[in-house]
């Protein structure tokens, strides 16, 4: 589904798993280049030692490097299925306070997608993302594999050969 970055912003603000575990979309960057997160701390997302859990963290990183490529390559007219093939996280220091991340997407990364979408039909690669507290202290780290098929790949290729 082909969204502005405000439109998305709030499907994400206002989805049930997200509002409830208070991950709060701050704003997409213009061209989805980026996207912007807080996890604010509450008593729906603190676990026994009063830090924030690391299920809601991970949740809270999971769906963007996919949500951001799919929006990118729609609008380039490519027709993709993009998904987080992999992930995995590492847990730094207790998550005492709101946590924040920035994701950046760069035109160099669009670039190698593109060139792999068209002389391959599929890409993947693993993408990191820092989550920080509120005074910039490093609580997880945490790596996504996401994988791109130009689903019309195959097509395009018989077209070219016949």
């Amino acid at each position: 589904m082909r969204l502005s970055e405000n439109a998305l912003k709030w499907v994400m603000r206002l989805y049930p798993p997200f509002f409830f575990q208070r991950i709060w979309v701050r704003h997409f960057h213009k061209g989805f280049m980026g996207v912007e997160v807080k996890i604010n701390r509450s008593l729906l997302n603190r676990n026994y030692n009063a830090s924030i859990f690391g299920g809601t963290i991970f949740a809270a990183a999971d769906p963007f490097y996919a949500l951001i490529f799919d929006q990118i390559f729609q609008r380039k007219g490519f027709s993709t299925v993009v998904w987080l093939k992999s992930a995995s996280i590492q847990y730094i220091k207790p998550a005492r306070s709101a946590l924040y991340f920035n994701i950046v997407i760069h035109s160099k990364d669009i670039q190698e997608v593109e060139t792999a979408l068209t002389n391959k039909g599929k890409f993947m690669k693993t993408y990191p993302i820092t989550i920080a507290d509120k005074n910039g202290e490093t609580c997880a780290i945490m790596k996504n594999e996401v994988y791109i098929k130009d689903i019309r790949y195959q097509a395009k290729k018989q077209t070219i050969n016949t």
